[in-house]
């Protein structure tokens, strides 16, 4: 029984010697090679961490792509005799007064835009920029009549603001697994083994629904008579995918909706009057851009530190890497 007793003291006091020599040597790892899963300061000073930390949430972006759009002129007039509408089987014949008719085209754009973004604990972004399209619009037609317009090609600038949840990435994605594997007991170890293994994996792709709202200004119309009065609005699904914890490339097909007037002062029983038509478009895009995050740690510029991985010096953490690459590297992933 003594020996018995003996034998479960030693293996206890040998658990405990194991224990504490591992957790010495995952403090050496933090040492050597600056693995910090604590939050760690990014400045010396109090203001500066404060401020390296506000700046890690903001990431700067540039986009471009091409879209087609489909244009309805919402046409009612007193006098449709003096707007340039023509008949293709009778020049002559000219369209019926105080009769609505829908005028559509259709037409390519453009689209350019340079933005700013937040994140915000990674559940949500704001951001906003500014936006260049520029395309053309083809003939809007109704039967067997033609709205003839001014020209053809254009430009829009737009001011905006976006609004964004985030529907699936690494944090959510690990959170589906370990939702998954729940029907597994904790002493399976094989599929807890596998749990962990999945979970640890790099998954660089963020899904993000996108919302935009902003004002557009014409800054070379189709026709002179066109003008802008309300905001427009948009939304898309914006798909992501990290190169680095500060670079990432980005898709996002989206859907914009604009209403827009023509113009045009008619007379009217000898007294002008301005008569405004509705000109709805819904521009269908596809974007891709380069987005890029401030980096809240500095560079090191130790001399002799050539730690490639984020990496502490006095308490306060530095990058060992550009931008470009990853900070955190895992096998197979040891590049300077």
């Amino acid at each position: 029984m003594k020996n018995g007793k003996l034998k479960l003291e030693a293996v206890l006091c040998l658990l405990l010697l194991s224990i504490l020599s591992s957790g010495t040597s995952f403090g050496q790892e933090e040492d050597i090679f600056g693995i910090e899963r604590k939050i760690s300061r990014k400045s010396e000073s109090n203001l500066g961490n404060v401020f390296r930390n506000a700046i890690s949430r903001i990431s700067l972006e540039v986009s471009g792509g091409a879209g087609y759009h489909q244009n309805q002129l919402n046409f009612l007039s007193e006098a449709p005799q003096l707007y340039p509408i023509q008949n293709h089987l009778d020049p002559q014949l000219p369209i019926e007064t105080g009769h609505p008719v829908g005028f559509k085209g259709d037409g390519f754009a453009y689209p350019f835009n340079a933005g700013v973004r937040l994140d915000i604990f990674g559940i949500f972004t704001i951001g906003g920029g500014y936006g260049k399209e520029i395309g053309k619009v083809g003939d809007f037609k109704a039967g067997d009549h033609q709205f003839n317009l001014e020209g053809a090609s254009y430009s829009f600038d737009k001011l905006y603001g976006t609004f964004g949840l985030i529907l699936y990435d690494a944090r959510r994605r690990a959170s589906f697994l370990r939702w998954r594997y729940g029907r597994y007991s904790s002493s399976n170890y094989y599929m807890q083994s596998e749990l962990k293994q999945r979970v640890r994996q790099n998954y660089p792709w963020h899904f993000i629904l996108e919302g935009e709202y902003g004002n557009m200004n014409i800054s070379k119309p189709f026709d002179r008579h066109l003008a802008v009065h309300e905001p427009y609005y948009a939304l898309g699904l914006r798909i992501e995918r990290e190169f680095s914890e500060y670079t990432k490339l980005f898709i996002k097909p989206a859907a914009s909706f604009v209403s827009m007037a023509y113009e045009r002062s008619v007379p009217v029983n000898n007294i002008d009057v301005q008569e405004m038509h509705e000109l709805k478009q819904t521009l269908f895009t596809v974007n891709i851009g380069l987005s890029i995050s401030i980096p809240g740690a500095k560079r090191c510029k130790v001399p002799g530190c050539g730690v490639v991985m984020k990496h502490l010096h006095n308490g306060v953490e530095y990058r060992g890497s550009s931008i470009w690459n990853l900070q955190n590297r895992k096998v197979g992933q040891w590049y300077k």
